[in-house]
């Protein structure tokens, strides 16, 4: 039986050292490649054609919501598994809308990622024992309630989510404009309506709220694997 073929997506490299030499002790997976940063990710996804994708979320260049955006866009067959720091309910269903097939807490998941790759690569769901646990009580208590799914506020664009990143990393529309390859004049469109749709009206505003959502990180995060 072939091993299932692993991609990682992780900035920091003591954290992908960490997960590789985890992946190494399993017969039955294998890793292919390694990205630091979301756009490296979404070139060797396509290049590649891993069975899963273990995504951090919080990277340079192109974060890892939008990254696991399009990966599944082009490479539908790839499952992607969220590794994250950040564990808010609201926060999770985000990632799994994109379509992630599962989602893993950093602090659990050295005994559990093997599982986790294996679980997503059939086609199921996996998630770090505690959101588990928190997603079928809000389940629960939701059919409890009788509440059906209703409207939220609208969703950002791909781009939108591009142009936030780099506002949140400090980057002036200029230099956001030359990153993105389009006019300063587009750039000022895209801030605009971000500050519309998040009720946001300051960068200042928008950096916290990048941070808060884990598309970027305010500190480097320090592996427990």
């Amino acid at each position: 039986m072939n091993p299932i073929t692993v991609l990682l997506a992780e900035d920091h490299l003591i954290v992908r050292e960490g997960l590789r030499a985890l992946l190494k002790s399993e017969p039955d997976l294998k890793v292919v490649g390694e990205a630091e940063n979301g756009r490296e990710a979404v070139t060797l996804s396509s290049k590649l054609c891993p069975d899963v994708v273990v995504m951090d979320i919080a990277m340079p260049l192109l974060n890892g919501l939008e990254a696991t955006r399009q990966i599944l866009q082009a490479t539908p067959s790839t499952k992607v598994l969220v590794l994250s720091a950040h564990s808010d309910d609201a926060y999770v269903e985000q990632v799994m809308a994109l379509g992630a097939a599962g989602y893993l807490i950093k602090q659990t998941a050295a005994h559990v990622l093997p599982e986790a790759i294996r679980e997503v690569h059939k086609g199921k769901s996996f998630f770090s024992p505690s959101i588990s646990r928190r997603r079928k009580d809000h389940a629960k208590k939701a059919l409890a309630r009788g509440d059906l799914p209703g409207k939220g506020a609208a969703p950002l664009t791909p781009r939108e989510m591009e142009v936030l990143q780099l506002v949140a990393e400090g980057k002036a529309n200029k230099e956001t404009a030359e990153e993105l390859h389009i006019s300063v004049k587009t750039v000022e469109k895209h801030r605009q309506s971000l500050m519309e749709k998040l009720n946001i009206h300051d960068t200042a505003g928008l950096t916290r709220h990048a941070i808060a959502t884990g598309i970027i990180e305010s500190s480097v995060q320090v592996t427990i694997l």
